[in-house]
């Protein structure tokens, strides 16, 4: 062991812990729902999960993830071109496809390696990528990864910026604008109508990653392109199974059957990398199942998101407005927000604090996330957590309620 990079490392760690910035993990021993045990905090009503509709534990999911394991084993100890690929990987990339209005769909272990595959899959040499500056670190790892492409940020929702962006291109190759359907540090949705009109306008590809709208916006609940009527009018979505879609693990890309076929041929996260497990793929199928015949979900997912954020501001705080099940409130510096979600764990309510380099230094926030597993029960002593925490740190005023 070279014993002078173990002390860099290890002066780097008491750095981040005098800072009040070190993140630790907590452990529990229950299945993700509306309150789970921590062996750090015991019972802890959860405020942190990307389970919008309540479906990691749910029987149904669970029972098709356990069938799929027993019909198929842990998986085929290869990649899917070496050693094949089972049916429930073909019968799920049908229905999500089916599900977002989509030609074909390609699955991959994780959202991450959808968007690090895509982007320097289809943006080569000549082409550009223009990017909203606050897009998933996925995102913007995938299009360093397109190093051959010309690669812009425009300001966040700035269509005048993006425009300015595609009125400036340079190549002969297609020009794509990628942009997260919500962004998961704001809760706010992209401008996707103005999007689609650029990209007409200047014969552009859109690209959007709705992890964080798929079975929370919508009428239906299949994203943010259905929030605004979009369907058929994206180029290209990815999107995660492992948020409301189960919570497990997984990602996908959905698009042209030619995008998708181009994919298996070249895509390097796909052909370098085990298929999802097949039990992962099987209880997918059954979220999927559930987001469409159980509309109350995401109709409950509303309600409670509503109600949770009437009650913060009924308290004094000022969360970030928008139409997701996002929720955040901007705190100020890192380790304050750290601190105030140590306090809150304390209080019974696990939530993370988010700060630099997530989010710019200064805008540190405690983000709570909605679900439809959560009771009013739950909301109402949650409130009263915030209450108090928030009274103790000085953010809202003493006896708000009363």
């Amino acid at each position: 062991m070279n014993a002078a990079f173990q002390t860099a490392l290890t002066a780097d760690l008491d750095r981040l812990k005098e800072a009040g910035t070190y993140k630790t993990l907590r452990h529990l021993t229950t299945p993700m729902a509306a309150s789970v045990h921590m062996e750090e905090a015991g019972d802890v009503i959860v405020l942190s999960s990307n389970n919008y509709l309540g479906l990691a534990d749910d029987a149904g999911v669970i029972a098709a993830g356990i069938a799929g394991l027993e019909k198929y084993g842990a998986g085929t100890a290869s990649v899917r071109f070496i050693c094949g690929t089972f049916d429930v990987h073909r019968d799920l990339e049908e229905r999500i496809a089916e599900l977002l209005s989509t030609e074909a769909s390609l699955s991959y272990v994780s959202c991450w390696a959808a968007n690090e595959g895509l982007m320097p899959t289809i943006a080569g040499a000549g082409s550009t990528i223009i990017s909203d500056e606050l897009n998933h670190a996925s995102i913007i790892d995938g299009c360093r990864l397109a190093s051959h492409a010309k690669r812009l940020r425009y300001k966040h929702s700035d269509m005048a910026d993006l425009e300015a962006k595609l009125q400036n291109k340079e190549g002969d190759g297609p020009v794509f604008i990628i942009t997260d359907g919500i962004f998961s540090m704001e809760g706010s949705v992209a401008n996707l109508p103005a999007i689609v009109a650029l990209a007409k306008k200047y014969d552009a590809v859109t690209i959007v990653d709705d992890s964080h709208g798929t079975g929370v916006m919508g009428k239906t609940g299949r994203g943010s392109i259905e929030h605004f009527g979009l369907e058929g009018q994206i180029d290209i979505i990815t999107g995660t199974l492992g948020k409301a879609l189960g919570g497990a693990a997984g990602g996908f890309v959905a698009g042209s059957r030619a995008l998708i076929d181009t994919l298996v041929q070249r895509s390097r996260t796909q052909l370098f990398s085990n298929a999802l497990p097949p039990t992962v793929a099987a209880s997918s199928l059954a979220a999927i199942d559930a987001l469409e015949q159980r509309p109350e979900l995401v109709e409950k997912l509303r309600a409670n998101t509503a109600y949770f954020r009437a009650g913060l501001k009924r308290l004094g705080y000022k969360p970030l407005d928008g139409p997701s099940a996002i929720v955040p409130i901007i705190v100020g510096e890192t380790a304050f927000a750290i601190a105030m979600s140590d306090k809150l764990l304390k209080q019974g309510v696990f939530v993370t604090g988010f700060g630099f380099p997530v989010v710019p230094e200064g805008t540190a926030r405690i983000r709570t996330q909605l679900s439809a597993a959560l009771e009013t029960e739950h909301l109402d002593r949650a409130l009263a957590a915030f209450e108090r925490v928030g009274v103790e740190l000085g953010l809202i005023p003493k006896a708000v309620s009363a």
